[in-house]
């Protein structure tokens, strides 16, 4: 076996990442933090670059030749998303900043237009803030009324109890595909499908599961789906919402202005068609651009192959994690050979406030996450005030982990030893 064939894909990978080539802290730096936001490859990092240099201009507006390069390449990459989650058409994808605001446009376009008092929400006690407070804002103003699934003895998702909440009043299921706390990799194919039987619509928040594994939005039938741009190799400030066309038609613009309108009166105006009735104003042109990079990127790496090096990943960090006495990783267990739920845990030392433990890590450049990660409700559920989390993604290597281990063991003895 030569070399290049024995390297594993973190290897091969990590020199498409220049920041990761850095020191911090006189020690080389080992992110473990891309639940929260992920590196980008040279490759979107120079299409950035080569926008703002050779072809900055305004989409769909102009007839000179910068817009003209600046909207196919602009519209090129809503191709490129849609065939990536493999959506019916290119104008179920609607451009967003995130994918808070995606949700928001879901809660405030479809929500507010069907919602009425007494109808019913289900959501999750593991959801992100982004897929909680929204629809807290939506229940007040409708006086729809919010159902929260609870987690299993094995702090998964309840699903005997998810079914038994739905009836006839169930308009709407809003879940994470993959908990940014737990880890665990929700059966969102099944909810859906149980969801339908009910007349509900379903949203799926796949911010945590759109950079990790290969997603059919066809095979899930979820009537929404959204997603961070930063999360999965491109830029912040980029998002997009995924709609089934005729839902998406149904709804009413979210915001007004420039760009999502056919014609303006003074007294009233027509919308243009999908999917620019959602992106009113200038967008974010680089980064919808550098978006599609990150899709190639990713493409060209393999969906597959990238979930499957970070299930190998995920086994061998629970095994060094379970070798730690007095430290409690919430979620459940992988399975064998770390299927069943994403590369993090989150997890809490005893006596040791996970805030200390993350900031002596970053001492020796090891960047983990510290906090409620956006999840209060969860880790209340918990008597938690917040967790660390060390989250990876396909250019991390088992040699960081091991060096990941060994300082966690340090900082935890350092502490141990003051008492």
């Amino acid at each position: 076996m030569t070399l290049i064939q024995s390297k594993t894909l973190g290897d091969r990978v990590r020199g498409d990442f220049p920041i990761l080539h850095q020191e911090v802290n006189d020690n080389p730096l080992i992110y473990f933090d891309s639940a929260a936001s992920s590196q980008k490859p040279q490759a979107v990092l120079d299409v950035l670059q080569h926008y703002y240099q050779w072809d900055n201009a305004n989409v769909h507006r102009g007839a000179h030749t910068l817009s003209g390069r600046a909207t196919d390449a602009y519209e090129g990459a809503r191709d490129k998303v849609a065939q990536f989650i493999n959506a019916a058409s290119r104008d179920e994808i609607i451009y967003t900043r995130n994918a808070s605001e995606a949700i928001n446009l879901v809660a405030y376009s479809w929500g507010l237009a069907n919602l009425n008092p007494g109808d019913e929400i289900i959501l999750s006690v593991m959801e992100h803030h982004s897929n909680i407070v929204p629809w807290q804002i939506i229940a007040q103003k409708t006086g729809a009324i919010l159902k929260y699934v609870e987690l299993t003895s094995t702090e998964e998702f309840d699903f005997e109890q998810y079914k038994s909440f739905l009836s006839d009043k169930t308009r709407l299921v809003s879940i994470v595909h993959v908990s940014n706390t737990l880890g665990v990799i929700n059966p969102v194919e099944a909810i859906t499908q149980e969801a339908h039987k009910h007349g509900a619509k379903v949203l799926i928040d796949a911010c945590q599961s759109v950079p990790h594994m290969r997603i059919d939005v066809q095979a899930m039938d979820c009537d929404w789906l959204v997603a961070s741009g930063h999360k999965m190799c491109a830029t912040t400030g980029i998002g997009f919402l995924y709609g089934k066309k005729d839902i998406l038609l149904a709804m009413p613009p979210f915001m007004g202005g420039g760009e999502m309108i056919d014609e303006v009166f003074l007294d009233h105006s027509t919308y243009g068609d999908l999917p620019h009735k959602f992106e009113a104003g200038t967008p974010a042109i680089g980064e919808a651009i550098a978006l599609g990079a990150a899709v190639d990127y990713l493409n060209s790496i393999g969906m597959d192959n990238i979930h499957a090096y970070e299930e190998e990943l995920t086994a061998y960090l629970f095994k060094k994690l379970e070798t730690i006495p007095n430290l409690r990783i919430y979620g459940a267990k992988p399975t064998s050979g770390g299927k069943g739920r994403a590369a993090l845990a989150a997890f809490n030392v005893e006596g040791i406030h996970a805030s200390d433990l993350a900031t002596l890590l970053d001492h020796d450049g090891i960047a983990i996450r510290s906090g409620h990660h956006c999840t209060q409700p969860l880790h209340r559920i918990f008597n938690a005030s917040g967790s660390a989390r060390a989250s990876l993604y396909f250019y991390n290597t088992r040699e960081e982990i091991d060096t990941f281990i060994t300082a966690l063991k340090n900082t935890i003895d350092f502490f141990q030893s003051l008492n």
